[in-house]
């Protein structure tokens, strides 16, 4: 059984990418592995230092990631702040991380580009903290997107450099968890890309049936095919892509027929995709918004949460503390 940490991020909603992409396989890694999911709010301030509701935006992603099939009971999901042991391993795993190499990794780069009146000492170190809380689970596989993997690279470079600074065997050199062909890729409803909160191209889990249909009948198409059997322009294959997650091959291959003798109506196919996607989408809505107004039960998954993973992590500090040479008197 492997054991496997993931963090999630602590602002913006769910969407179909997300949740037909890499969630849909945390969901199944849970049933097959030991799981670590926490909700990363601490990362959110290397980019956003005074969040506007940073208890309300965890206290929703929470919501939407239990309603979409996180079993607490199954993984230890937590939230990042409520095991102060990261703080304590991310400070000591700074004392051997390098400024020159920090500056180089690309994530660091990109954002100072992005945000030139921002570039703080969280920001530069974000690798190191991205470290500490991987290998205070000893994870042996962390499930990464392509911009994650260079990240992923340096918590494999910090874990080694402390087995060979103390000469021990302690910290995994976590591998990155491939889903290979599992992993489904959404378009955007923009004609291109991939769906995401950036791009403001998605739609999320919690968007009420009006919103859904009003952002796909907007959707980028093109003018209409004019020959028979023309090749499928990309602003309509998205939309083909999408159909084919949410609606019966029968509905799929009705519009793909019509594309292909010239007779396809963007009205009737938007209408239908947005329908398929209202009815994927609003049994999860409901559990978002049920989960959401019971704090009670939330409360008691994020303290089911924290008691597993800080027996975890006062395991780790208890025996790193040891290792470089802590110790009471």
């Amino acid at each position: 059984m492997e054991r496997v940490v993931s963090g999630i991020r602590s602002t913006g909603n769910l969407h179909l990418g997300n949740y037909f992409g890499a969630l849909k396989n945390f969901i199944k890694m849970q049933d097959e592995n030991e799981c670590f999911f926490f909700i990363a709010d601490y990362h959110s301030l290397t980019t956003h230092p005074t969040p506007e509701n940073l208890h309300g935006n965890v206290r929703q992603v929470l919501a939407e990631y239990l309603a979409a099939g996180i079993d607490p009971e199954k993984a230890t999901i937590y939230v990042q702040s409520d095991v102060p042991e990261v703080a304590e391993l991310y400070l000591l795993l700074n004392m051997n991380a390098y400024v020159g190499e920090l500056e180089r990794t690309t994530s660091f780069k990109d954002k100072v580009r992005k945000n030139p009146n921002n570039v703080n000492a969280g920001l530069l170190t974000y690798p190191v903290l991205m470290a500490a809380d991987i290998i205070m689970h000893n994870a042996t596989k962390v499930p990464v997107g392509k911009d994650q993997e260079q990240n992923l690279e340096m918590a494999r470079k910090f874990a080694r450099r402390f087995n060979n600074m103390y000469n021990v065997e302690y910290f995994n050199e976590p591998e990155p968890f491939n889903f290979g062909e599992s992993l489904v890729k959404i378009p955007g409803l923009d004609g291109t890309g991939k769906m995401g909160k950036s791009e403001g191209n998605g739609i999320y889990l919690i968007d009420d049936p009006k919103v859904i249909k009003k952002k796909v009948m907007k959707a980028v198409t093109d003018s209409g095919p004019t020959v028979p059997n023309s090749p499928v322009t990309e602003s309509v294959q998205n939309l083909f892509t999408i159909m084919e997650i949410v609606s019966t091959p029968d509905t799929l291959q009705y519009f793909k027929d019509k594309y292909a003798s010239c007779e396809i109506r963007y009205g009737d196919l938007k209408k239908q995709l947005a329908e398929d996607i209202v009815k994927v989408t609003t049994p999860i809505r409901e559990k978002i918004l049920d989960l959401a107004s019971n704090g009670e039960y939330l409360r008691k998954v994020v303290k089911l949460g924290e008691d597993k993973a800080r027996e975890s992590a006062a395991k780790t500090i208890k025996e790193v503390r040891e290792i470089i040479g802590f110790k009471p008197f």
